[in-house]
């Protein structure tokens, strides 16, 4: 399997928390953008049904930065089992993705 030279990683997070998240990993050059907006989850926890408003931060980065991404994230995030899943970019305006390259190194 080829591995992907970039991904978009999705997070929810509490309102003000992901935005002090989105800081954190884009300071830290773990992402070279973050886009932080408002969704409304519905999901199964312990056995309940919950619908409660969240942030979906959207990430942009290297795919080799996404392991001690998924750690910084893990130490910031107040959740349990915080949401983080990474999607394989598969192609993309080249000078966008090689600012992402420049903004992550």
């Amino acid at each position: 399997m080829v591995l992907p030279e970039y991904v978009v990683v999705l997070c929810t997070a509490p309102a003000g928390e992901a935005e002090a998240i989105a800081k954190a990993i884009v300071d830290a050059r773990l992402a070279a953008c973050v886009n932080v907006t408002g969704v409304q989850s519905c999901y199964r926890w312990e056995g309940t049904i919950r619908d409660e408003p969240e942030r979906l931060l959207v990430i942009k980065t290297q795919y080799q930065l996404l392991d001690p991404l998924i750690a910084r994230i893990k130490g910031l995030h107040s959740y349990e089992t915080p949401e983080i899943i990474a999607i394989p970019i598969i192609g993309g305006y080249t000078p966008y993705l090689d600012w992402i390259r420049e903004e992550t190194s």
